[in-house]
């Protein structure tokens, strides 16, 4: 017994009468006599009382009905949810977006988005790379920005930004008047660094080790501005993306091209690959692609 067995049940119900359901239905009514007797041979009940001139419901025949009609009118509010899910006139997107990243990139995208489809819902959850891979590797999350690479085996992933770190330190600094600072010629220096669930905490600290020495880290935050604040305080260094630096008061800072070895700084947003992705999320990735100029790497 299918949706279509119901339908053909209830149009006979409402006809009292087979061959005007038939009609109605446009179909022949020895198609829907057998697909009301199926129903009665699986339940094992009698649906129509068919003694008379016009068939009338048993006393099964009337809980059935009840039950069909609901089941149908179910049906069809599942038909039109789905329905407006697939024409984006629905739906929710869950992304994560790194605190210093998410004010700099996305707010222009999300509102001409929000523009085009009023009614998809956007929750934005603010937290540094590193929790952001997670959450969307566990499912918290439909997508997240984050600093590449990533694990291609289990994510897909789109990139929008590609940078590289710059020095910052405080203009009576004796680095400030160098064109370009190698990172070794950092190692006596105090630092201020991103927290421990950013990824370039991590990587700096990594490429610092390369360098022959292991950072002084005299403080951690999330927030660039704070961290560009301290260095004006003259309270230490500290290593910045391209973009970032360009908004420091160059008066009150000096920025410094990073050498030997240049500290890339790459962003993309990632969704796991074995994972269903809804329209939603599908139709914001494809946006922000257009929004923003960029043809597929995959």
């Amino acid at each position: 017994m299918d949706i279509q067995h119901l339908k053909y049940f209830v149009a006979v119900a409402k006809e009292g009468n087979f061959t005007r359901a038939a009609n109605k239905l446009y179909v022949t009514q020895p198609t829907i006599s057998k697909m009301v007797r199926n129903i009665e041979e699986e339940l094992g009940v009698t649906l129509f009382d068919r003694s008379g001139k016009q068939v009338k419901l048993t006393d099964a025949g009337e809980i059935i009905l009840i039950q069909a009609q609901n089941i149908i009118k179910s049906f069809q509010n599942l038909s039109a949810e789905l329905d407006d899910l697939m024409n984006l006139k629905k739906g929710s997107i869950h992304i994560g977006l790194p605190p210093m990243i998410g004010s700099r990139y996305f707010p222009n995208v999300i509102q001409a988005f929000h523009d085009d489809y009023p009614n998809i819902s956007i929750q934005l959850v603010e937290d540094g790379a590193v929790k952001i891979e997670e959450d969307v590797q566990n499912g918290t999350l439909d997508l997240g920005v984050i600093v590449l690479p990533v694990d291609r085996e289990r994510f897909h992933y789109f990139s929008f930004v590609n940078e590289r770190l710059m020095l910052l330190v405080h203009p009576n600094h004796p680095l400030s008047k160098k064109e370009e600072v190698k990172l070794a010629e950092l190692e006596k220096e105090s630092f201020v660094f991103f927290r421990r669930d950013f990824t370039l905490h991590d990587r700096i600290i990594t490429e610092c080790v390369r360098a022959g020495f292991h950072p002084n880290i005299i403080c951690e935050s999330s927030q660039w501005d704070l961290i560009s604040e301290m260095v004006v305080a003259n309270l230490g260094i500290a290593l910045l993306p391209e973009t970032v630096s360009k908004q420091v008061n160059q008066e009150q800072v000096a920025v410094i091209p990073l050498i030997e070895p240049v500290i890339p700084w790459q962003l993309g947003i990632i969704w796991r690959k074995d994972r269903y992705l809804s329209f939603a999320a599908r139709e914001w990735i494809r946006y922000t692609k257009a929004f923003m100029g960029i043809e597929d790497e995959e």
